[in-house]
């Protein structure tokens, strides 16, 4: 039965500990050229431009043995004619596995449902878990552990702070989320990720947060899409700085 990602929240702690845990031992060089993806192919379709999420993705397939092929919507046929959930079928038969970046998480759920084979999010408006699970393996390296590990995110409460509110649920990360009044992260998301063994607090100020901190962590005040409200966010988040004033 194929197995998709589309959001941290669908995966257990022990699988999040093993996934992290595994990518530290291939990145020491366990199983150097066994090549776990030779023969595999994966659809990199990119809605959103990336440097380095895209730059990961290809890497890492080419390293273990996979080929990806890369696309722009410009290229495929869905929107002239041909629908999300035939192309998600009919790219199912030549495909091992699909990794989509796109502004609507909808579109993403729906391509999941009518493929046949494991669909990866590589962003979109709600979660960026592959950016979360690259940053607890990071943290695991430095720290040593996760569970217990103070985290403090400092902006706006957009899909990574989403990710990395189901992150602190699933691992038991105490996270504190400092950003101005109406730029908290999805409320659905952090009363479900309240319901693990973390625990997650709203905070407005930002040395408060930091205050607390093993870890500091911080994203564009700015996502990809929202460039028209750019000048009104400045003023809103220039309190929301991680530079040596904070620290």
């Amino acid at each position: 039965m194929k197995r998709d990602f589309l959001r941290l929240w669908d995966f257990t702690s022990e699988e999040i500990s093993s996934i992290v845990e595994r990518a530290i031992a291939l990145k020491a060089g366990a199983d150097a050229n066994k090549c776990p993806l030779i023969g595999k192919s994966l659809w990199l379709l990119f809605e959103k431009p990336s440097t380095r999420t895209r730059i990961s993705f290809e890497v890492g397939i080419y390293q273990l043995g996979g080929q990806s092929i890369y696309m722009k919507p410009s290229e495929i046929q869905i929107g002239r004619g041909e629908s999300t959930a035939d192309t998600a079928r009919v790219l199912s038969r030549y495909l091992d596995g699909i990794i989509i970046r796109t502004f609507e998480h909808t579109k993403l759920e729906e391509f999941a449902a009518n493929s046949d084979v494991p669909v990866i999010n590589g962003l979109s408006d709600l979660h960026h878990p592959c950016q979360v699970l690259a940053d607890l393996m990071t943290i695991k390296e430095k720290k040593g552990k996760l569970e217990g590990i103070k985290v403090a995110y400092i902006g706006d409460g957009n899909n990574v702070a989403n990710s990395l509110m189901e992150a602190a649920g699933r691992m038991g990360l105490l996270l504190n989320i400092a950003c101005p009044e109406g730029y908290e992260p999805d409320l659905d998301i952090l009363e479900e990720a309240r319901n693990g063994k973390g625990e997650i607090i709203i905070l407005r100020d930002p040395k408060e947060a930091a205050g607390r901190a093993d870890v500091i962590y911080t994203d564009v005040w700015v996502s990809m899409g929202q460039e028209d409200s750019a000048e009104k966010k400045k003023s809103k988040f220039s309190a929301y700085q991680v530079n040596s004033s904070l620290l």
